[in-house]
């Protein structure tokens, strides 16, 4: 497994619907982190999905985390590689190798989601942070789930640091702030 790398990196958000995180266990906070793991992407022109689970019944994503995404995708699979995410990663103008992941529910759309993303060749780095569950047991049991099958689990600041591997970047100073304000999120 490589460091993650922001030139061969994807950012896919999985369901963080408008009618679903109010039932999500620390909902806010799970929100909190993945959007500000998105603003963090943008800053780095690291390209950012999102998928959204029958949007008709669940509603769309929520808005500040939707408008950080370059394109959502609708889906009614649990696995948002069988509506199309693996086509529309690797139609990217820099196919990723690497897909960082977050979303809700963990247990069932994110883990089928990496589950997918793994059997499609990708390094999947999931960031425990920025999922959640409405239980807190299932979304453990899905973090467990996915390292045993491969997939590695990181934290926000793992994957910034990882994607700015150096702190002469000319973007560190700009993103350092947002790892800083941490309670904000927390």
């Amino acid at each position: 497994m490589h460091a993650m790398d922001r030139a061969s990196s994807a950012l896919v958000l999985v369901d963080y619907q408008g009618r679903l995180m109010p039932a999500i266990h620390d909902g806010v906070r799970v929100l909190a982190w993945a959007q500000r793991l998105a603003e963090i992407a943008r800053e780095l022109a690291v390209p950012v999905l999102g998928t959204e689970q029958n949007p008709a019944k669940l509603g769309p994503n929520d808005e500040a985390l939707r408008a950080l995404c370059d394109t959502t995708l609708t889906k009614t699979h649990f696995d948002a590689c069988a509506d199309g995410l693996v086509e529309a990663l690797r139609a990217l103008p820099r196919a990723p190798r690497q897909i960082v992941v977050a979303g809700c529910e963990a247990h069932v759309c994110l883990l089928q989601t990496a589950l997918g993303l793994r059997r499609a060749g990708f390094e999947v780095f999931v960031v425990e942070p920025a999922c959640g569950s409405r239980a807190a047991e299932d979304k453990a049991l899905a973090m467990a789930r996915l390292r045993q099958a491969g997939a590695v689990i990181v934290s926000v600041e793992m994957v910034v640091f990882e994607w700015l591997h150096d702190c002469r970047d000319e973007a560190f100073r700009r993103v350092l702030p947002r790892l800083k304000s941490r309670a904000d999120a927390a």
